[in-house]
């Protein structure tokens, strides 16, 4: 319980805690990405932060890629989430359009709270990116989630 304190109280003290190198690393790896990144294995993001591959996959795309790379993963997620919520509206269900928005909803927060702790907008949580990063429990549940949306999203509305 002291170390949850500790990563808490370092996360809005800056100066008092050793919990944000990880997170200082990632915002360094995002500036010196640019617009178009270093290139395909550049990035050193990836030998600084133990475990980058999965909580800070972001932060090493955009180092790699730049940022128009970024733009173009939210961009697909909010598509996604676009065609989902389309189908919520034209549901005439209440079961099917409950289980969408919670599962969509799902997907969404677990992108924008993993966005969130690699431009410090949040402490570190070790949260993984929906479909990108590396993680066996991850990609399996959202998986089985993306599953149950297309099922319920390609049946015939009545």
């Amino acid at each position: 319980m002291l170390y949850i304190k500790n990563r808490l109280l370092s996360f809005f003290d800056t100066e008092t805690g050793s919990y944000n190198l990880q997170s200082d690393k990632a915002i360094e790896s995002i500036i010196s990405g640019g617009y178009f990144g270093k290139g395909i294995g550049e990035g050193t993001l990836k030998n600084r932060v133990p475990e980058a591959h999965t909580d800070y996959i972001i932060s090493v795309i955009s180092e790699e890629f730049g940022v128009i790379a970024i733009i173009l993963i939210l961009l697909l997620f909010l598509i996604f989430i676009y065609s989902v919520f389309k189908k919520v509206y034209l549901e005439n269900d209440e079961r099917i359009k409950l289980i969408l928005v919670g599962s969509i909803s799902l997907i969404l927060m677990q992108a924008m709270i993993h966005i969130g702790v690699n431009i410090r907008l949040f402490p570190t949580t070790g949260m993984t990116l929906p479909f990108i990063s590396y993680g066996g429990s991850s990609i399996v549940s959202i998986s089985i989630l993306s599953g149950v949306i297309l099922n319920l999203t390609k049946r015939k509305v009545n």
